[in-house]
């Protein structure tokens, strides 16, 4: 008789930690937070409840680890999978940021993305422990790549050094956020990067370049 080979347990975990992660996102995006559970997921994932309780503790942290993986796969796909990732830096600021803004853009209109990501925000807002987690584990990581990139342009003297990189982020990152969240307005390439251009330029009038050589006029004089 020809003996079979033994099951190979690796990659048995990784087709039900897959399944897993679908299921749970799923089911997220279907009937909301509060009312997916562990049983829930376990069913649809074709595993047993204790399979969940041996890898995670809780269903927040199958949803949080679930739409991590899904955040990698996108990155993959997209050819981004370099680890770790960072903010590429041309030496232009504007470029960078914008370009950036874009792929977040087009995160946002992925329903692979927004239903789940959607869910997860709501039940953040009313569940501080799970808000807790998803700032640290999904928000924290993307937040500080703005901040190496705009202490990148501080040492290139783009950006003023007393300006706090974490603070000048919330100018472009948390409209977007708002915007998303409470349909208040499309979510476009030109608005991230006008966004861009305010947090930047400012909103004062732009003082127009002197040429070389040429004295300026006091602006209050004749």
């Amino acid at each position: 008789m020809v003996k079979k080979p033994a099951p190979d347990a690796t990659r048995r975990s990784e087709r039900s930690r897959r399944a897993i992660y679908a299921a749970a996102l799923a089911l997220v995006g279907e009937v909301g937070y509060p009312r997916t559970t562990i049983e829930g997921i376990a069913a649809r994932a074709g595993v047993g409840k204790q399979t969940i309780y041996r890898w995670w503790g809780s269903k927040a942290d199958v949803l949080l680890e679930a739409f991590l993986d899904l955040s990698a796969q996108a990155a993959h796909e997209a050819g981004q999978e370099r680890e770790p990732y960072v903010i590429p830096d041309t030496g232009d600021l504007a470029a960078d940021l914008k370009a950036v803004l874009r792929l977040t853009v087009d995160q946002l209109h992925d329903p692979r993305f927004e239903v789940p990501a959607r869910a997860l925000a709501a039940e953040g807002l009313v569940n501080e422990q799970l808000g807790r987690e998803s700032v640290a584990k999904l928000m924290e990581p993307s937040l500080l790549l703005y901040v190496d990139r705009l202490r990148s342009a501080q040492r290139a003297g783009q950006v003023r050094p007393e300006v706090d990189p974490r603070i000048a982020l919330e100018l472009f990152v948390s409209p977007l956020a708002q915007r998303w969240l409470q349909h208040t307005g499309p979510i476009s390439y030109e608005y991230t990067d006008t966004l861009v251009d305010y947090a930047l330029h400012g909103l004062a009038p732009r003082t127009p370049d002197v040429p070389s050589g040429t004295p300026e006029r006091d602006s209050v004089g004749p």
